[in-house]
């Protein structure tokens, strides 16, 4: 089962907790979630303490600090400041690595036209957004989920709210999508 993910529909002024799906529905494929830096894999949530592949993931990414992380109403102290908080659009130096153990939940990413893409991240989904993308997050309506936060050496999670054009994570992140876009253009021909 693939992860889920779509074109928002940006004019809505519903709950930020809605799918908030185009009409008609405009689905994004993983593969598209690629060529934007987000990395994807699906995972047994029940078996994460002794997982394989997580551990896999973690060696081969440098991933050493874990620590795990519930948001809900009743485990989250001022929690609708925090929601808030959460979805105001940012970048950060590093990657963001998110394992979703229980419970579901919506990171938004722009994609290069500066669109908003909605990723769904449910029990099992393990995502990577890659420094220097502009994203937000927010609880889904279950009010409820459980992530793994993973990270490459001692953990910063400073977010720097948008604009941030001229931030050395958010250049290079610019500079990776050219430079893909440029090498896949000439793998084509």
């Amino acid at each position: 089962m693939a992860i889920e993910a779509w074109f928002m529909d940006e004019t809505s002024g519903e709950d930020q907790r809605l799918p908030r799906h185009c009409y008609p529905k405009e689905l994004v494929s993983p593969d598209y979630l690629a060529e934007l830096g987000v990395l994807y894999w699906r995972l047994n949530p029940e078996n994460y303490e002794n997982d394989a592949e997580l551990k896999k993931i973690r060696e081969d990414r440098g991933y050493n600090y874990m620590d795990l992380l519930d948001i809900c109403p009743e485990k989250v102290a001022d929690f609708k400041e925090k929601l808030k908080n959460f979805y105001t659009e940012h970048i950060h130096a590093d990657e963001e690595i998110r394992y979703c153990l229980e419970g579901s939940a919506y990171f938004d990413v722009r994609d290069k036209d500066d669109r908003w893409i909605r990723i769904w991240i449910k029990a099992g989904d393990l995502i990577i957004l890659p420094a220097g993308i502009y994203h937000r997050f927010t609880l889904d309506t279950g009010d409820y989920v459980k992530l793994m936060r993973l990270f490459v050496g001692e953990p910063v999670w400073t977010a720097h709210n948008r604009p941030q054009e001229d931030h050395p994570a958010r250049k290079e992140y610019i500079k990776n999508l050219v430079t893909e876009k440029v090498g896949a253009a000439l793998e084509a021909h």
